[in-house]
Formats: structure tokens, C-alpha cells, sequence
């Protein structure tokens, strides 16, 4: 596996297509926050509560100033069907190449996607990293820790 990017480094920019559009993460800088969530697979009991429980967290995420997007290597015919299957409203971005996964090191040794949850600021900086699968406090405590700072 390569290795992750840490907090205090730029995250890298990409542009992905998305169950909401194109998506880009740069497009943000300036404006809001990212909530940026690698996780393994659709439709799979861990991901799917993952994402359920950004889903049930997206005004507490939008009044912090945080956009939440996933990013998965599969295909977007998938994350449409999943994405609207369980009322995900936020961009979920299909990585088919892997080539994002790759940038932000969270490949492992077989290829497959090592769940992981990235805090980006306003500047497109990485603030807080964490591999598994946070809470939503957790995530909100480390976006509590942003205020003010970007």
C-alpha cells in the first residue's frame, strides 16, 4: 500500500464522476469543508451503515460547512442504485480506475479499498485521517477542531 495521506498535506484534486454529477474536489476550495469516505463496496452491510450514518448526519454536516462524499472503485450504475435505494443525497463518486484510492494511499496489497475517512478544509489541506469506520461524533469533534482555522 502506498502511503496515506496525512493530516497537513494537500489532499490530492480529482475529478470523478458521481451519482450527483461531476464532482470535483477543488471546485470546494474557498467554500466548504469535505467529508471525503473510502469505503470498500456497495450494497454491503458495513458500507451500507457507514453511509446511512453520513446520510442521517447531512444537516449536522452542512451547518458545520462540510460536503460528505464517497468514493468507491465501482461502477456508477452501481452507486445509483444504492444511492437511491437508501435516500444518499451527497456525491458518491466511481474511482473505476482506482486511480483516487491510489493518490490518497488507501490501496492495500491485493487492490482492494482500505475503509478510510478523510477531513479536508476550506484550503484543500487534510486536517484529520481516520482509518475504519469514525463515528459521527467523532467526525464532528475533529470538525469542531477546524472552526475557525480555515
Amino acid at each position: 500500500m502506498a502511503q496515506m495521506i496525512q493530516p497537513g498535506e494537500l489532499a490530492p484534486d480529482f475529478t470523478l464522476e458521481s451519482t450527483q454529477g461531476r464532482f470535483t474536489l477543488s471546485a470546494l476550495r474557498g467554500e466548504r469543508r469535505v467529508l471525503l469516505i473510502f469505503y470498500p463496496r456497495d450494497n454491503t452491510p458495513g458500507c451500507t451503515r457507514q453511509l446511512c450514518a453520513a446520510r442521517d448526519a447531512a444537516l449536522a454536516y452542512a451547518s458545520r460547512g462540510v460536503q460528505v462524499v464517497a468514493v468507491n472503485p465501482g461502477s456508477l450504475d452501481s452507486h445509483r442504485r444504492w444511492a437511491q435505494n437508501n435516500g444518499f443525497e451527497f456525491p458518491i463518486c466511481a474511482d473505476e480506475g482506482k486511480r483516487v484510492a491510489a493518490a490518497y494511499g488507501v490501496l492495500g496489497p491485493l487492490g482492494q479499498i482500505a475503509r478510510t475517512v478523510f477531513l479536508v478544509d476550506r484550503n484543500g489541506v487534510v486536517r484529520w485521517v481516520q482509518p475504519g469506520n469514525p463515528s459521527t461524533t467523532e467526525i464532528l469533534a475533529a470538525v469542531s477542531e477546524l472552526e475557525g482555522q480555515d
